[in-house]
């Protein structure tokens, strides 16, 4: 049955422009953020609390919003309304950029799918930086955890990535509960390479390194799209450098679920990334006693579970909240109970 945000909201959304849609909603939502009455009335979504700790994070449940939703941290205190374990904003890069050209998000509302090359559109760290800062003194800060995602910036050469992580983990670490590398996004060219032993060992040395000053758990974000043996040397890569948790995954390049996807450039979402993410899940938990946190297709208690026994110890939510709206969260809840 069809949930009050599905009949008439969803609907609503869904005539627009997919991007125009999301920043309407955005906009809305950082409102609200600043509304005391808005944000109890949302507390209705919330599910009861079942609390998880891990990497030394303790969630008050273990559902999270990915990467993605709120690229710039702007509506923060909304997603803890909204009854969140966790919160993950970005993907923030060093420099400031506008990201890929427009159109850039596709809906295939039958297949509930969504493809994207945004390209990391986000304000920069700087500006990110000085925003959570400015959400901690105004007293706003959400009680739930909170994680940053960083990527590398599109005008930094390969062999300067690590450099270019660094500084976005300078700015944004003492607002972070953890620190989300993300390594995969088919959107910005070359960025996969990062995935690759050589390439991947520099930038967690860097990263390590730095992260012993003022220690913080640092996770991974990883591409459905590996084979077992690339699999096999990017998870000992991160174990050598004591990595906290693996997030998979992220989009997929593969639209052959699709054929109409097949025409659009860009990352495959939803629920047909939900068997390939799965089976990743259960490859890294088979092989590495690495956290995982799960992603990919994740639209009803079914597929929350369908993680969860794969060897997920968290979950993300991102086209599947898109499609569902905000009651997902307390289905899921409620049904894994």
């Amino acid at each position: 049955m069809k949930n009050a945000y599905e009949r008439f909201v969803r609907p609503l959304l869904f005539s627009l422009d997919a991007e125009v849609a999301h920043h309407l909603t955005i906009a809305l939502l950082r409102t609200a953020s600043y509304v005391d009455l808005a944000l109890r009335a949302l507390e209705m979504f919330q599910p009861q609390p079942k609390p998880k700790v891990l990497f030394g994070v303790r969630c008050p449940n273990p559902i999270g919003l990915a990467a993605g939703l709120d690229k710039n941290g702007v509506a923060i205190p909304v997603w803890a309304a909204l009854g969140f374990g966790f919160i993950e904003i970005g993907t923030v890069t060093a420099k400031p950029q506008a990201g890929n050209p427009k159109p850039r998000i596709f809906r295939f509302p039958e297949r509930q799918a969504l493809v994207n090359r945004l390209g990391f559109n986000n304000d920069g760290a700087d500006v990110i930086a000085e925003r959570m800062h400015k959400l901690r003194e105004s007293g706003r800060w959400p009680a739930v955890p909170v994680g940053i995602n960083i990527g590398k910036s599109k005008a930094t050469p390969l062999e300067e990535a690590a450099d270019d992580y660094l500084y976005s983990f300078r700015r944004l670490r003492e607002f972070a509960d953890y620190i989300a590398l993300n390594v995969s996004s088919p959107n910005t060219p070359g960025l996969r390479e990062l995935q690759e032993p050589a390439a991947l060992s520099q930038l967690l040395r860097a990263i390590r390194d730095e992260n012993r000053k003022n220690p913080k758990p640092v996770l991974v974000k990883i591409a459905p799209d590996l084979s077992s043996n690339e699999l096999e040397e990017l998870m000992e890569t991160c174990e050598q450098n004591g990595i906290a948790g693996i997030i998979a995954t992220n989009t997929t390049l593969d639209h052959s679920s699709i054929p109409l996807a097949r025409d659009q450039e860009g990352g495959l979402s939803g629920a047909p990334l939900r068997e390939k993410s799965t089976a990743l899940v259960s490859n890294i938990a088979a092989r590495s006693t690495i956290p995982v946190v799960a992603s990919g297709g994740i639209f009803d208690a079914q597929s929350a579970r369908e993680k969860f026994d794969a060897g997920a110890q968290l979950l993300q939510l991102y086209t599947g909240y898109i499609y569902r709206g905000p009651s997902l969260l307390r289905e899921i809840m409620e049904n894994l109970s």
